[in-house]
């Protein structure tokens, strides 16, 4: 439940309102409905139609598509998590086979295995599943198309996989596996595998004429674990809230924040695009903001999850159209609408509860070469280091109970960070992967590599 404070300024829900309305009508959607997401709880919904009077709202299901794909990595990442496989495993240790067994849990995840983007013909979208009744049908006689681990080439098939190494390792169908894994402990009830009334039906729109073609619902058989799901903005806004913060009974926030850091090599259009991949979620970099999430499309649907985690907002967009509005652009607007009208109130700063003393001693300015560096004390016990002013090497690292810190993030990511004394006690300098941090920039009393010229600094006549 919101309270009034949570609730969004009326110019706020006008400008929501506005852009959905927008999204709608240029794009010639039958409809198109929509819900943000801030503080974990669902702030707003909305929702355009072509049907004067009877406007869906956010318990109608609309085929999801590969946001079908995030649901799976969740269940991929909770087998790692259980210690039922490793990231690192190549699928045949768990899955032999299949003639893609060199791929790693982890390509296959982040499509970087290699696999072909689709199923062989016929296309697997507007077609029955039993068509394609056992894994070779879906891989095909050639499933590599590229080396293993060399460049991102999304691959449906490739999820299909994970979907098969779930059913391996739980003894269980997917959708039974997810339904009591993910769905039920997080209250997705009206999230599954067939269509659920009330639910829209999927539509196609003439490209030069304001007419519509109904578009077919095809059971997807062995492809479900790549696009299968139906769902709704009121289930897909608590499912972001998941993706956003973790939830101990399914995936916990450590393991929900490494799905989305980027894990696949960007093709160069896509460095240039500021998008990458993790570990089944799409990552973006869009208008000066961080966007995780993913898209997808059917024959009649196209949907969008998309979250900033810094601003601590996601927007759901879905749509019963093949084609036409462009629903990742506008779930972007929607959060980038209420992060710009209503920025997050951070919360109140607070001294430490308690505090290291030998930590405290390293505070403060440290030298690299000639660039100044500051070590600060976090809240949760650990240390960040970065440069005083300008780009640089920034990372943030975690106590190890022993005096030393291990990097989380950057440069420095699994990096050891310690303070080596001299024989009187005295901190010499800061050792971080071999680059040596003094309080002097060429301080001539510590261990800089190399010496320090014993002449000292000088000017130039």
């Amino acid at each position: 439940m919101t309270t009034p404070e949570d609730e969004l300024l009326p110019g706020t829900r006008r400008a929501l309102l506005h852009r959905i309305a927008v999204a709608q009508s240029e794009g010639r959607a039958p409809s198109l409905v929509a819900a943000v997401v801030r503080g974990g709880e669902t702030v707003w919904t909305g929702a355009r139609t072509s049907v004067d009077g009877h406007a869906p709202d956010a318990d109608v299901q609309y085929r999801i598509g590969s946001i079908t794909k995030t649901f799976t990595a969740v269940l991929v990442m909770r087998l790692r998590d259980e210690g039922l496989l490793d990231l690192v495993d190549p699928l045949e240790k768990h899955l032999p086979g299949t003639g893609a067994g060199e791929a790693t849990i982890a390509e296959l995840l982040a499509h970087t295995g290699g696999l072909a983007a689709e199923s062989p013909a016929p296309w697997w979208e507007r077609t029955p599943g039993s068509l394609r009744p056992e894994l070779a049908d879906v891989l095909g006689e050639r499933p590599l198309l590229h080396p293993v681990g060399r460049r991102h080439h999304y691959s449906n098939p490739g999820y299909s996989v994970l979907g098969a190494l779930v059913e391996e390792l739980r003894g269980a169908p997917w959708e039974d596996v997810l339904r009591r894994e993910v769905l039920e402990p997080l209250g997705l009830g009206r999230t599954s595998g067939q269509p659920q009334a009330p639910h829209a039906g999927g539509w196609a729109v003439h490209p030069w004429a304001d007419v519509l073609l109904p578009e077919p619902a095809e059971d997807l058989g062995r492809m479900a674990a790549a696009g299968q799901l139906w769902s709704t903005t009121g289930d897909l806004a608590r499912f972001a809230a998941f993706l956003a913060k973790g939830d101990d009974r399914v995936l916990s926030a450590a393991s929900v924040a490494e799905m989305r850091t980027p894990a696949a090599p960007a093709e160069p259009e896509d460095v240039a695009a500021g998008s990458a991949y993790g570990l089944g979620m799409q990552v973006q970099y869009r208008d000066g903001r961080l966007l995780v999430g993913h898209g997808g499309s059917l024959p009649g649907f196209l949907a969008s999850l998309t979250i900033s985690v810094a601003d601590d907002l996601a927007a759901v967009v879905l749509a019963n159209c093949t084609s036409g509005p462009l629903v990742s652009a506008t779930a972007a607007d929607l959060v980038k609408i209420v992060a710009e009208a209503e920025p997050r109130i951070p919360e109140p700063w607070r001294p430490l509860p308690e505090v290291d003393r030998a930590a405290l001693d390293l505070t403060g300015p440290w030298y690299w070469g000639t660039t100044p560096y500051a070590l600060r004390l976090s809240a949760d016990g650990g240390v960040s280091l970065g440069p005083l002013a300008g780009a640089g090497r920034r990372s943030c690292f975690r106590s190890n109970g022993d005096g030393t810190w291990t990097g989380l993030d950057g440069y420095y990511a699994g990096e050891l960070l310690r303070a080596v004394r001299r024989p009187n006690g005295v901190v010499d300098h800061l050792d971080l992967g071999s680059f040596v941090f003094v309080r002097q920039p060429y301080d001539e009393g510590a261990s800089v590599p190399g010496g320090v010229d014993p002449e000292g600094w000088r000017g130039i006549k």
